[in-house]
């Protein structure tokens, strides 16, 4: 695997000997080849090969790539007039002195092409050619470079991602395991059938819980096992407070959603909701396909706190995820009286 400096200095060789085996042919097909001909080919090339080195250093030396379409093209454009003509005026001379002491033959008179009008149609011909190798070297760089900012984006993104998933295990986790493994302690001498049921259901929600981290997707039906076990347990510790209805399409039991995505308004909706209204309430779950669509809505007691959602790590994260999902969802909170109204749709 060549390094991208060697891979790019041999790319350079093979185009500037391709223009020079260019060149000798164009003298074959309009006359013939003379080592006059041949000088010019190979010393050109050398040449332009060494501008070209040199446009490549000073424009990465000075980050020109940085500095926007315009200033950079207008840069180019000067190495492009600058580079012809410094390779013009170091072979001309050169050139003029071989001819004239007959060390190359250009033609029947070998200096016949030094005049003025065919020095100027020589600099433009070899601008010409720069350009174009200018114009391919600088779209390689630019490509390469947006190919780089993409992969750079989407690596800042998956971190972003991962970052928000871990710290919405660090909020969620700790507060349920430790509410969970103090009414297990609690039922433990109690009702060991019960406390055995509740290991079962725990152990169950966090297995879920790293699953489903894992995936872009899962299905409803998936999703409702983890919201069945999540409701278990935490209808231990609310008992009767806690009062579930739920609604669910059967037709909508293959649609698909971001991992705990349900899960977490049922959590929200707890923690927001039931925890803090006194007596609890009811919690009502409703999923449904729609025309392509999976709409769902959890619905809890309590008022929608604006400090609460704009801080909310848990929504935050689910905002996210649908937002950058191939087909973005939506996903609103609406109060309506005293109920608070968690509202999301995902197309499929």
């Amino acid at each position: 695997m060549l390094r991208p400096f060697f891979r790019a200095a041999l790319i350079d060789v093979l185009f500037w000997a391709g223009y020079c085996a260019f060149i000798v042919s164009m003298s074959a097909a309009f006359g013939q080849v003379t080592s006059g001909a041949v000088f010019i080919a190979v010393a050109l090339s050398a040449e332009l090969w060494a501008v070209g080195q040199a446009m490549r250093r000073i424009a990465h030396r000075r980050h020109w790539f940085e500095l926007g379409p315009l200033r950079l093209a207008v840069r180019l454009f000067a190495c492009v007039l600058i580079g012809a003509a410094l390779s013009q005026l170091v072979l001309v001379p050169v050139l003029w002195v071989a001819a004239t002491h007959d060390w190359v033959y250009l033609g029947p008179d070998n200096t016949a092409g030094f005049a003025a009008p065919m020095l100027v149609m020589y600099w433009a011909q070899t601008a010409s050619s720069l350009a174009l190798w200018t114009a391919l070297w600088s779209w390689t760089v630019a490509m390469r470079r947006y190919r780089e900012g993409e992969i750079a984006r989407l690596n800042a993104e998956s971190l972003r991602n991962a970052s928000e998933l871990d710290a919405l295990r660090a909020r969620l986790n700790p507060h349920f395991v430790f509410n969970a493994l103090n009414n297990l302690r609690a039922l433990i001498n109690e009702d060991t059938e019960r406390a055995r049921e509740l290991v079962t259901r725990l152990s169950s929600t966090l297995r879920h819980a790293l699953d489903h981290s894992q995936r872009e997707q899962v299905s409803v039906a998936e999703e409702l096992t983890v919201v069945d076990d999540y409701l278990a347990v935490e209808s231990v510790h609310y008992e009767d407070r806690l009062r579930v209805t739920r609604e669910i399409d059967p037709a909508a039991l293959d649609l698909r959603l971001p991992p705990m995505a349900l899960q977490l308004l049922v959590e929200n909706a707890i923690k927001h909701g039931i925890a803090r209204t006194p007596g609890g309430g009811e919690l009502s779950l409703r999923v449904r396909g729609d025309g392509g669509r999976l709409r769902i809505e959890v619905a809890n007691p309590g008022k929608i706190e604006a400090e609460s959602v704009r801080r909310g790590v848990g929504l935050a994260y689910l905002r996210t995820r649908l937002a950058h999902a191939a087909t973005p969802g939506s996903f609103e909170l609406r109060q309506h009286g005293a109920r608070v109204h968690a509202h999301m749709e995902i197309p499929q």
